[in-house]
């Protein structure tokens, strides 16, 4: 239960009290939790698009808008996170000076791109779901990035230099932890197009691959993993997850 509460203060704004005190165990059951959160902001996105939707605002809005919810509902680090790191791929020199520029505090000409397209490519995609009445597959996209923060915190993977979430998560995660959570995501993904069923796996099997690459990237170019990769890899993995499964 630790891990759970750990899990929902950590990731949500939730009022869940973690425990007083975390070390890297209980950061890695939190980590193995995460899809479990993410099925849950996934329910409530997919809520908000319907909801809006039924009172008449309008497909696209409605997606804007639970874009906007997940962001409050997460207090925003994700996309805090996303724009770091695309600052820290923007700029040139060693690893010393990304990871300066990702801790700066501000967000460069890289990192609101980043926050504008992550932003645009969800709404447009929960949009088009919506369309189709495939609320599943938005709540597939949102648990689809949380998955992904299982796949980064993996064996093998180290800290970066000064991290402060990052060493508490870097290399917590089993392998078959990984792979039990892209299995069960890839599964899932059979039961989101009515149509055709195999756009879902792929869509999901395609951007976890493509996520796991660009985090290895990320920790050779900043030296380690950090909080912002995470972030940065659960806005990915759910912006493609969704635009996978609109294609379909």
């Amino acid at each position: 239960m630790n891990g759970a509460r750990l899990a929902l203060s950590w990731l949500t704004v939730l009022p869940v009290r973690g425990p007083r005190t975390v070390d890297r165990a209980m950061a890695g059951r939190a980590i193995a939790l995460a899809p479990f959160v993410g099925i849950l902001l996934g329910g409530a996105a997919a809520g908000v698009v319907w909801g809006l939707s039924q009172a008449g605002a309008g497909t696209l809005l409605a997606g804007l808008l639970a874009v906007g919810a997940l962001g409050m509902l997460t207090r925003g680090m994700h996309l805090d996170g996303l724009a770091d790191t695309a600052d820290g791929l923007g700029v040139y020199g060693p690893p010393e000076r990304a990871r300066e520029i990702m801790k700066s505090g501000g967000a460069g000409p890289f990192g609101v791109a980043a926050i504008v397209f992550a932003i645009g490519i969800q709404a447009v995609s929960f949009a088009r779901l919506a369309e189709e009445g495939r609320w599943a597959a938005i709540g597939l996209a949102v648990a689809a990035g949380r998955v992904a923060v299982v796949f980064a915190c993996r064996h093998g993977i180290e800290a970066a230099p000064g991290a402060g979430f990052g060493a508490l998560v870097a290399g917590t995660q089993r392998i078959s932890t990984g792979a039990a959570w892209g299995l069960l995501a890839i599964v899932g993904g059979y039961f989101v197009g009515p149509h055709h069923y195999w756009v879902g796996p792929i869509a999901v099997t395609v951007v976890l691959v493509m996520t796991s690459i660009v985090v290895a990237h990320c920790v050779r170019r900043f030296g380690g993993l950090s909080g912002d990769v995470l972030g940065a890899a659960v806005e990915v993995a759910t912006a493609f997850t969704a635009v996978g499964c609109a294609l379909g």
